[in-house]
């Protein structure tokens, strides 16, 4: 029976099981080999790791996690949570069970693109959706806004002041007369057909739209969508918000006793959605595991 069991093994749950260990509680950390940056060459304005490759971090985490004895990691996924607190079993892919008194869902989310041939292929690398993550890369040069406003607009206002030029393209169908508006008042240019294809091509992106090619440095997508990336908050019926995140509060509690969540798959009702950060994930991870702590504490005094 560990102390926690912590589902994922991104920055939340990385950061999550290092809490834990120091505090010489048992936990077992997930890890599926699934990440939201897997495609990802370079983390961004992460302090004392901005450019760091995603694998190299986890690694460097992993290994810190080593020395401590009450921290044990498996590779594979989990695919069922049941029982309740003090006494959840996590099913794992291989079908074997686990037992903890506390779980964090740490499992993160994953983005369903809009349907453009090409862009699935460029994600990470090329195609992005996060100006803090990856804005500066593309300073003074020329960029391609995938899709409609207010999104657009909202990408525009933080890309503005970094890049050369930007053109807007809209997915599927044309502009209305209002959205074009609206992105005119913000002086980038604007595709009057909707993107048909894009593709790699030397250090950049050829967009096809129409008759008409452009080539740009990369493309940021105003249209994109996120999903929970595993079943469990479903499953386990905790309480959500309208993004479509777990609600949690200040140290990662759920409406569900002995159930925490961390990372960008929660938020407190306070904010409008999750954010895109590895600071923040870890530092949610960390809350997360503190509540958890306290609440163990709780129970045995």
């Amino acid at each position: 029976m560990y102390d926690a069991i912590v589902i994922g093994a991104g920055p939340a749950g990385l950061q999550a099981a290092l809490t834990l260990g120091r505090m010489h509680r048992s936990a077992l950390l997930l890890d599926s080999g699934e990440y939201r940056n897997g495609t990802v060459l370079h983390m961004h304005n992460i302090i004392g790791a901005d450019g760091t490759p995603p694998a190299e971090f986890r690694a460097k985490a992993r290994d810190e996690l080593s020395a401590y004895a009450d921290v044990e990691i498996r590779e594979g996924a989990a695919t069922g949570i049941s029982g309740s607190e003090d006494a959840f079993t996590v099913t794992l892919a291989d079908g074997s069970t686990v037992e903890g008194r506390r779980v964090i869902l740490a499992t993160g989310v994953a983005d369903d693109l809009p349907v453009v041939p090409g862009l699935q292929d460029l994600w990470g690398t090329l195609a992005f959706s996060c100006p803090f993550c990856d804005g500066h890369e593309h300073a003074g040069r020329s960029i391609g806004i995938l899709g409609a406003a207010p999104r657009a607009g909202h990408l525009i206002g933080l890309l503005g002041r970094i890049v050369e030029d930007i053109t807007v393209f809209p997915i599927a169908e044309a502009f209305t007369d209002e959205e074009r508006t609206s992105l005119e008042a913000e002086g980038v240019r604007i595709s009057a057909a909707p993107v048909a294809s894009v593709e790699r091509h030397d250090d950049g992106v050829r967009i096809i739209a129409g008759s008409e090619e452009s080539v740009v440095a990369g493309v940021f997508v105003a249209s994109g969508t996120m999903r929970q990336r595993a079943p469990f908050a479903a499953d386990l019926g905790v309480r959500m918000l309208e993004s479509g995140a777990i609600e949690i509060d200040e140290f990662g509690r759920t409406s569900l006793p002995g159930v925490f969540a961390a990372g960008d798959l929660a938020h407190r009702a306070s904010l409008p959605g999750p954010m895109a950060s590895v600071l923040l994930a870890a530092g949610a991870g960390q809350l997360a595991a503190v509540g958890i702590i306290q609440s163990l504490l709780a129970a045995e005094h």
